[in-house]
């Protein structure tokens, strides 16, 4: 059984203190181009940044903002103090498998080669122990680039190559909105186009994900409610309570204590 919804859930904190060319500090601007993303904002204050066909929007947060966007929406958490936040995004496992692109300069973007060097955080196991940080490890995937399993990193290596990608991100979106704001979407077209071709040749590896998380919990729901209709409730014999305990990880917009809920432990009366 996946999480509900066939959604995932994560808290972040989002980035603190490196300011970005604009002088804003926060997070790395991307898409997703398969699911909608929410953001519940339990603690802090900030902004959310988003930039589509409609132009450019700055939506303020606070703790009880609730707001999502569709795949094509470029966001751009902004952190002005303290900002917290759970996420919920929709299509568990498809995030993670890397349906994100980042909006680095075009130049980049519709270089495969080029997206995946600037993309790329180094991983495996920290070099030192991180008692209050996230470890190296990097989260969602890169379109078309398996994981890998490189040697021990620094937490401050990690640390710059996340600076650096967010600000040659940052360099992309300004672009993007400022053209936006001339009234000339071109730029931002030919951006969603590079995204398409960047993630195209996953598609079938989501497709099967999809099929196993989100399209199975829905024949599932579909089942019950025949089986109600029919008077037959032996499903609710079967109720379990599952948990996924929090990983701590390198995100895009900021640090996250992720849950797999893909693979959640089954709670018995032995584990109590």
């Amino acid at each position: 059984m996946t999480f509900p919804g066939g959604t995932s859930v994560s808290r972040l904190s989002v980035y603190s203190g490196s300011a970005c060319a604009d002088g804003l500090e926060g997070g790395t601007p991307h898409l997703h181009t398969a699911s909608t993303e929410a953001y519940v904002v339990v603690g802090g204050h900030g902004a959310l940044l988003t930039l589509d066909l409609n132009g450019l929007r700055e939506t303020r947060l606070s703790a009880g903002s609730t707001v999502w966007f569709t795949p094509g929406t470029i966001h751009r958490a902004v952190n002005h103090g303290d900002l917290e936040v759970v996420v919920v995004m929709q299509n568990a496992g498809l995030p993670e498998a890397g349906d994100a692109v980042m909006t680095f300069p075009p130049e980049i973007v519709s270089d495969p080669e080029r997206y995946r060097a600037a993309a790329t955080l180094p991983s495996g196991p920290p070099a030192t122990a991180l008692p209050s940080g996230p470890p190296a490890t990097t989260l969602p995937a890169v379109p078309g680039l398996p994981a890998a399993g490189p040697p021990a990193v620094a937490p401050h290596d990690v640390e710059e190559a996340v600076a650096r990608r967010r600000d040659l991100a940052v360099e992309g979106f300004l672009r993007l909105a400022d053209s936006a704001a001339r009234g000339d979407l071109g730029p931002l077209r030919r951006f969603y186009d590079s995204a398409v071709a960047l993630v195209r040749p996953r598609v079938a590896d989501w497709r099967a994900i999809w099929e196993d998380t989100v399209a199975r919990e829905t024949r599932h729901t579909a089942a019950i409610l025949d089986a109600l209709e029919q008077g037959d409730g032996a499903h609710l014999s079967r109720s379990a309570l599952m948990e996924s305990p929090p990983e701590r990880r390198w995100g895009m917009c900021g640090h996250l204590r992720a849950h797999d809920v893909t693979h959640p432990i089954v709670r018995t009366p032995e584990q109590d």
